[in-house]
């Protein structure tokens, strides 16, 4: 029978775990556990405690659905989906930033050109720019897959109840052969996250605000390419200095113009749009 204490059981526990010696999974696994277990020690976790950050997570999987991920919110608000977004960053690739809780992976596939606003109230936008490499060759046929809450600060999906559908602002794009995306939209405001769940009571009790910078959300890909998640967001808005998900870079503020001169560009368009936003993508090669 071994002796197990507090400080032998760390060691233990990695050992009844028969993974291949020296493998990423053995290090990750590994590693986890003794900073868990030095968290616990060094900190003299009560049972409380200890049960009170169960019932968090347990809560956690209760609200969440295929439509709402409050685990994926929980990493947003820590920081934690933004530090692996940092590290992950590729030389010369547009900085990754968060996918957030709202993602669904079957968009609508769209003409460019399209208007996603679907008669909604607000700035209507014509947001457009390039997909390039890091050697700003451009990528036709890139990908980009973008979502976005409304005029309002509200996410059509978080609406169904009241009859939105959750396609709503949200579109699949496939680049022109000069690498264009181009689409029109509205001009999303500022929102909080979901708070009426456990990732609520989280920020309330550490008097931490709910508040997002408005921003578009985008997935970009290419064959041979590594995708990128990120966001764009817009200079001179509220929340870009103090984003709840710590979700905003420099490099990803882009400037809201008033449209002139839109004909110019040669697109074509659904809808007349009242400003315009800029801003090319770069991708970094698979490897």
């Amino acid at each position: 029978m071994r002796d197990i204490n507090q400080f032998t059981i760390t060691q233990a526990v990695k050992d009844s775990f028969r993974t291949e010696a020296g493998s990423r999974f053995e290090k990750l696994l590994h590693g986890f556990l003794d900073h868990l277990h030095d968290f616990t020690r060094e900190n003299q976790i009560t049972h409380e405690e200890w049960m009170g950050v169960l019932n968090f997570l347990y809560d956690c999987g209760q609200i969440s659905t295929p439509e709402r991920h409050e685990f994926i919110l929980l990493s947003d608000v820590v920081g934690f989906s933004a530090l692996v977004d940092l590290i992950n960053s590729k030389g010369g690739a547009t900085e990754g930033s968060n996918l957030g809780p709202f993602y669904l992976d079957d968009a609508p596939r769209k003409k460019l050109g399209a208007d996603l606003a679907g008669g909604r109230e607000g700035a209507c936008v014509l947001v457009h720019g390039k997909v390039t490499d890091t050697l700003h060759k451009p990528l036709p046929g890139a990908i980009v897959d973008t979502w976005q809450a409304d005029g309002a600060g509200t996410y059509p999906i978080q609406e169904q109840a009241q009859g939105q559908d959750k396609m709503d602002l949200r579109g699949i794009f496939e680049t022109d052969d000069q690498g264009r995306y181009y689409y029109t939209t509205i001009l999303p405001k500022p929102y909080t996250v979901p708070f009426d769940g456990p990732v609520g009571r989280l920020l309330r009790a550490g008097d931490r605000h709910a508040w997002r910078a408005a921003h578009l959300h985008y997935i970009i890909r290419h064959p041979g390419m590594n995708a990128i998640t990120t966001e764009i967001f817009f200079e001179g808005t509220e929340y870009t200095d103090n984003d709840a998900v710590f979700g905003v870079r420099k490099s990803l503020l882009a400037r809201v113009l008033p449209a002139r001169d839109v004909a110019a560009l040669g697109y074509d368009l659904d809808r007349e749009p009242d400003a315009v936003c800029e801003f090319d993508f770069v991708l970094a090669p698979e490897g």
